[in-house]
């Protein structure tokens, strides 16, 4: 590849998802000139969603999950178990940016601008103090540099600009935050809700704290419970980079957007000992470009930072830039789940709901909230659930016996209630889980792919044995019939609840005390290259059991205000 002559901007933000929308959002805003490099092709809020509001009969297969057959150059991506064919147009192609499973792992990728922020869940839950110190507490893993007091205001300040709704509880470990009013739970969430109350007074359903506005933002309106949010929102009442944090960059008028563009290397400077800017692939015409800067944040998801900061080798860093530690590419976590139980609801016959609303209930982690094993388990942090509660509509007549008249009559009105709950696990750091560069195998371009080695531990597999025998007991406490539960790890050939499914990825390059043993310290700032920033997954020390964009979020925001002020002060 041919190198192109470089350009120079104040700050480049590798990634335009959650975290680099926050970046260039917050640079522009204290007046650096920013360049955001994204891999994905263009998309345009609102005009960009062109299956928001189909009906399933105007796609092929009524708009069913595809099938890998029907998709073959997504094929990991297809394995999400709730994608449908409108979605895949925002999600990568498999075959031009693949990677190698040294185990089974689902590597899900954002294919636009906006990244994953176009797709995730918007689940907003604050970590606590039994988040960060739970590493100190139990020995796995390292002590984080920060606590929740460090990082409170910020959750504060992301959450007011994206706009969270939820219901506030009172529980020290998952703290309040700044809500829109909540959504309301429908009737048979309250009944499972008063239920599970009854039996377990420790154990709190609310409905979900989620980035989806009950009150409008700007020119953002008010969820109006459509139900496609997987095909974009036009309305703006979800969060995403595209709707809310690249529009506040872009009026800054000193953000510059370029799709297409793969970052391929950050450029290290011997002289200054500080990053000089990012060499980057124009997908387009394979040419290799340079851009220059006086700071660089990298926000290209977990995987996508580590594979560039391996990459970026120099003769002061041979091992990938800032890897003094040998702790980058190690320690890759995510989220465990698919297990759940179901069940039916009696009664209520009398009550419904209206609309598509965006969120189910939630249920806080319960389990060793004193600390490790503070419940006499066999297993130390803990889980959540998240699940939802409906009726069943007219679709149920296509499994129930009958025909013609009869058959319409019956579906004329709903059906049952039925319940599901599932469970999202912490796992815990493991220098066996890795994501590093292939020794062999290259894309197109010349760049090693990512090989990612990563399995569930004995920690993980006995917190899901107690997970699932819980979600039925609570069940059957709450007066559900006909209860069942399932746990999917281990099937289809190894692909059913494997690493990466549940595409919170996160601590390949963790933040940390010490710079022999983490990359990052208290800003997300590089040890050994201060100018240089990550604050997408790849920085997180722990997992915790919650969703960890909103956290993202309040890092990046903070990681920003740092840089800018140690730039003022001729630090960087």
């Amino acid at each position: 590849m041919h190198l192109q002559q470089p350009e120079t901007f104040d700050a480049v933000v590798v990634g335009s998802g959650v975290a680099g929308g926050w970046a260039a959002k917050e640079l522009t805003e204290k007046g650096l000139r920013t360049l955001v490099l994204e891999r994905g092709r263009p998309l345009e809020h609102g005009a960009g969603y062109a299956d928001e509001h189909k009906q399933a009969w105007d796609f092929p297969l009524r708009n069913r999950h595809r099938d890998p057959e029907h998709a073959p150059s997504q094929r990991v991506q297809s394995r999400i178990p709730w994608l449908d064919g409108a979605a895949l147009r925002f999600y990568q192609d498999d075959t031009e940016h693949p990677y190698v499973e040294g185990a089974p792992y689902t590597w899900i990728q954002g294919g636009r601008v906006g990244g994953k922020s176009l797709l995730w869940g918007r689940h907003c839950y604050r970590w606590s103090d039994l988040d960060f110190e739970a590493n100190l507490r139990d020995g796995h893993g390292v002590d984080w540099p920060i606590r929740y007091q460090d990082i409170a205001p910020w959750y504060s300040y992301v959450e007011r600009f994206a706009g969270v709704s939820g219901e506030t509880l009172g529980l020290a470990h998952v703290p309040d935050g700044e809500f829109q009013p909540p959504m309301p739970l429908n009737a048979g969430e309250e009944f499972l809700r008063d239920g599970i109350l009854r039996r377990y007074p420790d154990r709190r359903l609310t409905i979900g704290r989620v980035a989806v506005l009950t009150r409008p933002i700007g020119d953002r309106a008010p969820c109006h419970f459509c139900g496609p949010c997987e095909r974009g929102c036009s309305t703006g009442s979800y969060f995403s980079s595209l709707s809310s944090t690249l529009p506040a960059a872009r009026k800054t008028g000193r953000l510059t957007l370029r799709t297409r563009a793969m970052a391929h290397s950050v450029v290290y400077d011997d002289a200054t000992r500080r990053a000089a800017g990012v060499r980057y692939v124009d997908l387009d015409t394979g040419d290799l470009r340079e851009a220059r800067a006086r700071v660089v944040f990298l926000c290209g998801s977990t995987l996508g930072t580590t594979r560039v900061m391996l990459h970026s080798t120099s003769a002061r860093f041979p091992d990938g830039i800032a890897n003094d530690s040998g702790a980058l590419g190690r320690h890759l976590m995510d989220h465990h789940y698919q297990l759940g139980a179901t069940g039916e609801l009696p009664g209520l016959l009398d009550r419904y709901y209206e609309g598509n609303r965006p969120v189910g209930y939630y249920i806080p982690r319960y389990r060793n909230l004193a600390g490790p094993r503070s419940d006499r388990l066999d297993f130390v942090r803990g889980y959540g659930h998240q699940g939802s509660v409906w009726r069943a509509g007219w679709g149920r007549g296509a499994g129930e016996r009958g025909v013609g008249e009869a058959l319409k009559r019956r579906l004329r009105d709903a059906g049952p209630w039925s319940v599901y709950m599932g469970a999202w696990g912490e796992q815990l750091p493991d220098p066996a889980n890795t994501a590093l560069l292939d020794a062999e195998q290259k894309d197109r371009w010349g760049v090693p792919l990512l090989r990612v080695t990563a399995r569930w531990g004995p920690n993980e597999h006995a917190m899901r044995r107690d997970a699932r025998a819980q979600m039925a007991e609570m069940l059957e406490a709450a007066g559900c019939r006909a209860v069942d539960s399932h746990d999917n790890d281990g099937k289809d050939a190894g692909y059913g609840a494997e690493p990466g499914l549940c595409i919170h990825e996160m601590g390949t390059a963790r933040m940390g005390r010490d710079p022999r043993t983490s990359v990052l310290g208290a800003f997300n700032q590089a040890h050994a290259v201060p100018n240089l920033y990550v604050t997408d997954g790849a920085c997180m020390t722990s997992s915790a059991c919650q969703n960890p964009s909103i956290t993202y979020m309040a890092l990046t925001a903070r990681a920003a205000d740092h840089a800018v002020a140690e730039l003022n002060r001729r630090n960087l």
